[in-house]
């Protein structure tokens, strides 16, 4: 089995005005959609991996043979990455997170700000996350690129795509403007889950 291009679970315009319809479609169908193509290409004569999750082959990056390991974090960390990304968005996203997830995560304009900073601060292309950490605790910080927590260890549960291609067309070069609105459609019940998801005992 090869890796698939995942369905977006809303229409290309539902995240409008904060993310607009030319954007999704163009980041959905170009750049996710290459990420998986480059992805099966590096990994053909590779059917050990191929049987693998996504996830596991990141968190074992060390076991992916050196001569196709950076094609590997590269497309495979753009694969991992978005197909998270889609996921936690949502046309009625926004308000604060609930719960558990709102108790781990604490103050939540604390968390806000420092997760502000780290897609604002994050030098060139990459992303911002919220992970929890092996001892279920959460972090906030940002990778370049297309690296994935999953190589530290970590489970991200939420990530902002700070490369330009995610914001260039609408908001040209005010990331910070871009970061403001997709706190408007964050889908913190969705994080939630993932949160919860791993807190129980495996």
């Amino acid at each position: 089995m090869s890796f698939q291009l995942p369905q977006l679970p809303y229409d290309f315009k539902a995240l409008e005005p904060h993310i607009d319809e030319a954007t999704m479609q163009i980041h959905h169908d170009k750049h996710h959609a290459g990420y998986v193509d480059k992805l099966n290409a590096a990994l053909a004569g590779h059917p050990d991996l191929v049987e693998k999750s996504i996830e596991d082959i990141l968190r074992n990056i060390a076991l992916v043979p050196e001569d196709i390991r950076q094609a590997v974090i590269n497309s495979g960390g753009g694969h991992a990455n978005h197909t998270l990304f889609w996921q936690i968005m949502s046309p009625t996203g926004g308000g604060e997170p609930t719960g558990d997830l709102q108790k781990a995560i604490g103050d939540f304009t604390k968390f806000k700000e420092a997760f502000t900073n780290a897609a604002a601060t994050r030098f060139g292309s990459g992303w911002a996350w919220l992970v929890i950490k092996e001892d279920k605790s959460t972090a906030v910080y940002s990778t370049a690129n297309q690296d994935s927590p999953l190589m530290q260890g970590d489970t991200p549960i939420l990530g902002l795509d700070v490369w330009e291609h995610a914001y260039y067309l609408k908001y040209q070069n005010k990331r910070p403007d871009y970061i403001s609105a997709f706190f408007n459609i964050i889908n913190w019940e969705k994080v939630g889950e993932l949160y919860r998801s791993i807190q129980l005992p495996h």
